[in-house]
């Protein structure tokens, strides 16, 4: 039975993206080819215009920018705030081609409506904040399924309402994450007693929801996670892999260890780091991720690294921007790479090294395994659920554990070569159709 199921765009309007972007463009893709109509509501820094041209046009503006006097910024978050008690009628916004908006191809999932309103998510939590209630979101096309990929104050009128809690964190490791805890908790809270259904990406976080939130068990259904690169990156030949790895990073196929994620604290990158220097191997470390909170130690010793390469000398970033620390060793720090380079950089890697404290789900540890390339993680939250057997497990808050894993990875063609093997096994485990399967049921038993 065909329906209409709209996503919320939250993460999906951030340039660089997030990894519960590549949740909702995954999920999309999997409801469109269900045979399924897709609909995603954005928010926008001004009202939409009412000319169809002008707010397409606005939709893809980036760099749009709102003048307003600090009066019309106060009548308007009044007028916002009324609207998010009586009603908020996000505007249909018709993608006709006239923008020319193929460098946003991979970043908008797969659709049959767009819809702006202003400010939509963060009047929703500010509405949230002082009524301890949701906004109710009306629109000119009623969808059968609001699909929440966020915990966020919004429903739609008439609709199953549909929210996915990816994990509690902030109530398990409260000193990982900048949430209001108290308003964190009232919101999931409300979540639960209110939701249609909660989904959610692992059975360690079915659990939390389960035994924090008092759920019921059969409000809460987990149909894990996917992981779909293109054809064309994960069957370059190895040969210009390791061609686009020196001539990029100056870096050689197999013979480097990576990390990549956020840097923030429960990504656990300060012992990551101390774990490399203490297992002395030669092989150089690169950490890839967008600068984060809570990780001023860890850009201290990057630093200092650095500035211990070139003899105390300051040093410019980039490429280039590695701290030597002994012979062969090094550590790179890059904040962004393309989806391509992302690629390359996961292939021709020794090994990934994911020592995180908690995951909701651990995409990279399911990324690695589906491109070949072993794993050493953490056996800790939902983790080992993905990773099975087909990865390295450390203790996260034992550098010592760290720094013998990475000795031991570096030095074992044997084991490297099974965790492979294994990790390929074990991904298939998380393929596009088996997660195909799991979002089809989810959907089915929804009225």
């Amino acid at each position: 039975m065909s329906r209409r199921i709209y996503f919320d765009g939250l993460n999906l309007s951030l340039e660089r993206g997030t990894g519960i972007a590549t949740y909702t463009r995954m999920l999309a893709s999997v409801v469109r080819e269900l045979g399924n109509q897709v609909g995603v509501v954005y928010s926008s820094p001004s009202r939409p215009a009412k000319n169809p041209l002008l707010r397409e046009v606005s939709f893809f503006d980036t760099r749009e920018a709102v003048r307003t006097t600090h009066r019309q910024e106060v009548y308007n978050a009044i007028v916002d705030q009324v609207h998010s008690a009586f009603g908020i009628k996000p505007q249909p916004v018709e993608l006709t081609g006239a923008v020319i908006a193929q460098q946003f191809k991979s970043r908008l999932p797969t659709h049959d409506y767009v819809y702006l309103a202003r400010n939509l998510f963060s009047n929703a939590r500010r509405y949230f904040a002082w009524s301890g209630n949701f906004a109710t979101l009306e629109f000119d096309t009623k969808p059968d399924v609001l699909h929440c990929t966020y915990q966020l104050p919004v429903r739609a009128k008439s609709a199953c309402n549909v929210y996915t809690v990816h994990d509690l964190v902030p109530l398990r490791l409260p000193f990982t994450t900048l949430d209001n805890k108290r308003q964190t908790y009232r919101l999931l809270r409300k979540i639960a007693a209110e939701a249609d259904h909660i989904v959610t990406v692992s059975e360690n976080s079915k659990r939390d929801i389960v035994q924090l939130l008092g759920v019921d068990e059969e409000r809460v259904t987990n149909t894990y996670q996917a992981v779909d690169f293109p054809r064309q990156y994960v069957e370059r030949p190895l040969e210009l892999v390791a061609e686009h790895l020196y001539s990029t990073f100056r870096l050689e196929m197999g013979s480097y260890l990576l990390f990549y994620g956020a840097f923030e604290p429960k990504k656990n990158i300060a012992r990551l780091i101390e774990g490399y220097l203490m297992s002395a191997v030669d092989l150089p470390l690169v950490i890839l991720g967008p600068a984060g909170w809570g990780t001023t130690s860890e850009s201290k010793l990057l630093d200092q690294l650095r500035a211990d390469a070139d003899g105390g000398r300051p040093r410019s970033t980039g490429p280039g921007n590695a701290g030597r620390t002994g012979p062969g060793r090094r550590v790179y720090r890059f904040e962004y790479a393309t989806l391509p380079m992302l690629v390359t950089l996961i292939r021709g890697a020794r090994a990934v090294l994911f020592p995180s404290l908690y995951e909701g789900f651990g995409l990279p540890v399911l990324e690695a395994m589906q491109l070949g390339t072993p794993v050493v993680t953490s056996r800790a939250s939902s983790i080992p659920e993905i990773a099975g057997e087909a990865a390295l497990y450390v203790n996260p808050y034992e550098v010592e554990d760290i720094a013998q894993a990475i000795k031991a990875i570096c030095g074992d063609d044997g084991l490297c070569e099974d965790l492979v093997r294994r990790g390929r096994v074990q991904a298939e485990l998380f393929s596009v159709e088996r997660y195909r399967d799991r979002v089809a049921a989810l959907y089915a038993k929804l009225v």
